[in-house]
C-alpha cells in the first residue's frame, strides 16, 4: 500500500507523469487497489476491479458472479470480459489471464 501511495504521489507531481491519464490495478494476496492519473489510491469494498472501456460492464458482470462459491476467479474473469465484450465494441473478446501464484 505504500508503494502505491508514493507512486500516486509522483504521478500527482512529476512534471510528465501529471499529463499521463492513466489507471492501473495493483494486487497482492492481502490487498487490490486502483492507481487513478489523479494521483488517487482507491481500494474497492469487494475486491473486484476493471478499468478499460468495457471496465464497468466487465465489473458489473464479476460482481454478479462473484458471491457463487462454486465460480473460481478465473470463470468470472472470463466471463465477466465475454459480457463485456458483446456489449463494447471497443473491448476485444479475446483474453490472456495471468495467474499469480500466492504460495
Amino acid at each position: 500500500t505504500r508503494a502505491c501511495v508514493e507512486l500516486a504521489k509522483d504521478w500527482r507531481t512529476d512534471r510528465y507523469l501529471r499529463r499521463l491519464e492513466a489507471m492501473m490495478l495493483v494486487a497482492d494476496k492481502d490487498v487490490s487497489l486502483i492507481l487513478t492519473g489523479q494521483g488517487d489510491v482507491l481500494e474497492p469494498d469487494d475486491g473486484v476491479m476493471a478499468i478499460g472501456s468495457g471496465g464497468n460492464y466487465a465489473l458489473a458482470a464479476a460482481r454478479a458472479l462473484f458471491p457463487q462459491d462454486e465460480v473460481g476467479a478465473e470463470d468470472i474473469c472470463t466471463r465477466a470480459m465475454a459480457i463485456a465484450s458483446d456489449i463494447c465494441v471497443y473491448t476485444n473478446g479475446n483474453c490472456t489471464i495471468e495467474k499469480i501464484d500466492l504460495s
